[in-house]
């Protein structure tokens, strides 16, 4: 993993590794990768390794509440399921000593477990889980742009950035689910979806 992860920096580039289990992750935060996709268990010498090396978490928390709410219908497999509900306190626990313990966590979903179109979903259930609002809001925005290395061009609005924007008809901070009904989308500063509705004069 050392080997790999001096290579990718060699080249100007980071390594994200796929770890659900504690002691995988510690080895890879030890060998220097940048983010932890999953990360389902951590345990307080992880949270520390992230602190230590400044590395992202990118949980996908959302997963294990959909499959168990929704697997049997979807005819998941039976151990499939039952990893779900071994797995989902873990992760809930593990969230929460991450985001009390200052780690930097970036929204992700895992798209393919849960439906395309249902990634905003997540953002609820980071919320009832343990992390403020704006947090959450900024795991999707400039800390997702800070792990990609984009923050010059996105993550924030800012005279000279892409201007990649959107709108919902309600204020995320008091209720996140808004999220999940986005209303309006600018993508490099042109209007791709406008369903804002406009009072009557």
């Amino acid at each position: 993993m050392k080997a790999a992860v001096d290579e990718a920096h060699r080249f100007g580039r980071y390594v994200a590794a796929h770890s659900h289990g504690v002691e995988g992750t510690k080895v890879a935060l030890r060998a220097g990768v940048r983010s932890i996709e999953h990360g389902s268990v951590l345990d307080d010498e992880a949270i520390e390794l992230f602190r230590r090396q400044g590395a992202f978490l990118v949980p996908t928390i959302y997963t294990s509440e959909y499959t168990l709410a929704e697997g049997e219908k979807n005819k998941q497999p039976v151990h499939a399921m039952e990893k779900a509900r071994r797995l989902h306190e873990m992760k809930r626990e593990s969230f929460l000593k991450a985001v009390k313990g200052g780690v930097k966590i970036a929204y992700g979903t895992d798209t393919g477990i849960i439906p395309q179109g249902a990634n905003a979903r997540q953002f609820a259930v980071m919320v009832r889980w343990g992390m403020p609002a704006s947090q959450a809001i900024l795991s999707a925005t400039s800390v997702a742009a800070d792990l990609l290395n984009l923050s010059k061009d996105i993550g924030s609005i800012e005279a000279g950035k892409y201007a990649d924007i959107i709108a919902v008809t309600g204020n995320p901070l008091s209720d996140i689910s808004v999220l999940e009904d986005v209303k309006f989308v600018m993508k490099g500063g042109r209007i791709i979806k406008n369903l804002m509705v406009n009072p009557k004069r």
